[in-house]
Parts: C-alpha cells; structure tokens; sequence
C-alpha cells in the first residue's frame, strides 16, 4: 500500500474554531478536512480517506453521538475524539461507550487546541498500531491458507502416488502363478491402500491436522471387502465406527492395524466353514480410542503359530508401537482384538 498522509476530519459547525484546528493540524503533517453537519460527516467517513474523526457534540441537527451510531456498522472506521463542554463529562462517557477513542473539553482556544492535537496524535498512534496488526493477521491468515492449499495439493499426488505403486503391485500379483506369492503381493497392495486412504481424505479435508475416522474407515472397509469377495472369500464386514476427529499422524497406522486384522478374519476365521461376519467398533472414552476387532470363526487367542507367515501379527504391533497402543486378544468363540491408546 502506497505511503498516505493521514488525515483528519473535524466536524463542527463554528467556522471559526475550524479554521484554528486546520493551521494547527497542517502544522503537524496532517491532512484536513471540514464537515459542519453530521451528514457531510459521515458522507467523508465513508469515503474511507479519513484516519481521526474529531468530533463535536453540538451539531445543527442532531449530536455527535448521531455520528457514533452512524459509524457503528463500518469494519475499519477512523479512531474519534471527541469534543464537549468543560461540564459535560456524561456525555463524554456516552460517547466513550459509544466507541471514542478519546474526549477533550472545549476550553480557551489555545488549551483546547494543544489537548485537541495531542489527543488526535495519540488517536493516529492506536490507528497505525490497530492497523498493523490487522495487516499482520491477514497475512498470517493468507500465508495458512497458501500452506494448507498447497498441503492438500501434495496429498492429492501422494494418493495419485500411491494408488499407481498399488496398482503396479496388483499387475506383477497377477502376472504370477505362484499362490503364496500371488497372496503376499495382494495384502501388500492393501497395506498400501490403507496408507493412499489417509491422503485421499487429507486432500478433501478443511483441516489437514485431522482425519474423521468414520467415512476413513467405511472407505476402507469397502475396498477390503470388494478385494475380498472378488477372491471368493465372501464373509461381510459389519462397521460400528463413532464420527470422531483423530490427528493425521495416527490415522495411517490405525489404517494399517485394521487392514491386517480385518484381512486376517477374512482370510483364515472361517476357513472350512460357512462364511460369517467381521465386526469392527470403534469408539471415543474419554481420552482414550477403543478399537475391538472381532469374528466368530476358528478364533485364535494371541499365542502360539498364528495362521499364515506372521507377518500381519508382527506388522499390527509395529503399528500398535508407533501409537503407544495396546493390543490384547479376548477369549473365544472366535477371535477378538483390542487395540486401546491415547487419542
């Protein structure tokens, strides 16, 4: 913004008296301007070039308190100060509650004319500092909205990113003929997914500093079931999420920790047998986040040999670790899993 003199702006019907408070602003560097009404006033108050209003309480129609409430609406009206006789100290009140910035009595024309200056000078100085800060705020407010603009453009290509790494993985597990190795691609490619989730929400997220945990999870509960039923495993997963905000941080490897236990009962909990249900709740106590995992399948306590090569037991206290989370398995029928940590 271009270097501006301020300006200020005197509201008095006494052309005289005028005249005296212009030679003494002009002295000081400022601009000068006269209105006689309260109209004319508030006709050059809105024009937006006025820095201080001083303003007199006797006006041809109306008071300065007219003016008050007539600038009561505008967001960066100019400091007043205004101006009462010696005994009016209940109008200055008023007018202070009003929103003045100061008040100085009409006295002898040289005393009045030192307190008008000084107190406008000391309007001019709360007027520079308001205005600072509000230029400082604004571009704290632009350079965050700059940040978190260019944040959700890095997680939009971070999910973009990992998708293609996910599908490249599908390819090569198709290309293969090999079942084991056909099947530790596909729960790679989940991992990832898992992972590619969290951004994909970030990106669509008014607040990158969380995630809700609820259409996460219901998103990626439906790609593990899709994933699922096109392999011919066609047990269903039943999602009990409570709508709560968790920290960015954690929710990637909560992703994780849920990807691996809801795979696991999908893949082994009903082997054998006719397919049943996968439940997951999830829930808020007070400071602390309550996952439970749970089938109603073959059901494994925890110890000994897990089903498969262990890496998803390995990789769920991995995750649980990096969440300072607590992982216990409850008894049958079936299998439970509690992960319990700090939200």
């Amino acid at each position: 913004m271009p270097h501006r003199t301020p300006q200020v702006l005197y509201i008095d019907d006494d052309p005289g008296l005028a005249r005296l408070v212009q030679k003494a602003m002009v002295r000081r560097g400022y601009q000068f301007m006269h209105a006689s009404t309260a109209d004319e006033g508030l006709a050059a108050i809105r024009s937006g070039l006025v820095d201080v209003v001083a303003l007199d309480h006797y006006l041809p129609t109306g008071t300065g308190l007219d003016v008050l409430a007539g600038m009561a609406d505008m967001e960066d009206r100019p400091a007043v100060v205004y101006v009462t006789g010696s005994e009016e100290t209940a109008i200055a009140v008023a007018a202070l509650k009003s929103g003045a910035t100061d008040f100085v009595p009409k006295t002898l024309a040289e005393e009045f004319l030192e307190l008008l200056s000084a107190a406008i000078d000391h309007a001019m100085d709360r007027v520079r500092l308001n205005r600072a800060k509000a230029n400082a705020e604004r571009e704290v407010r632009e350079a965050r909205e700059r940040a978190e603009m260019l944040l959700g453009e890095v997680n939009h290509r971070v999910a973009n990113s990992l998708a293609m790494v996910a599908a490249l993985v599908g390819l090569q597990a198709n290309a293969l003929e090999d079942p084991e190795a056909k099947r530790a691609l596909a729960e790679t490619q989940a991992r990832i997914q898992a992972i590619a989730g969290v951004h994909r929400h970030l990106y669509t997220s008014e607040d990158v500093r969380f995630v809700q945990v609820a259409d996460y999870l219901g998103s990626l509960m439906g790609e593990i079931e899709t994933s699922m039923q096109a392999e011919g495993r066609t047990a269903s997963i039943h999602l009990a999420v409570e709508s709560f905000p968790l920290p960015t941080e954690k929710v990637a490897s909560l992703g994780v920790i849920v990807t691996e236990l809801v795979t696991n009962a999908l893949k082994y909990a009903y082997s054998g047998r006719e397919p049943g249900e996968v439940r997951v709740r999830m829930e808020r106590q007070e400071a602390q986040i309550h996952l439970l995992v749970e089938d109603d399948g073959i059901g494994w306590s925890g110890t000994g040999k897990p089903q498969g090569t262990g890496l998803g037991s390995r990789i769920v206290r991995a995750m649980a670790h990096s969440l300072g989370a607590n992982v216990s398995y409850g008894q049958g029928p079936g299998t439970k899993v509690s992960v319990i940590f700090e939200a």
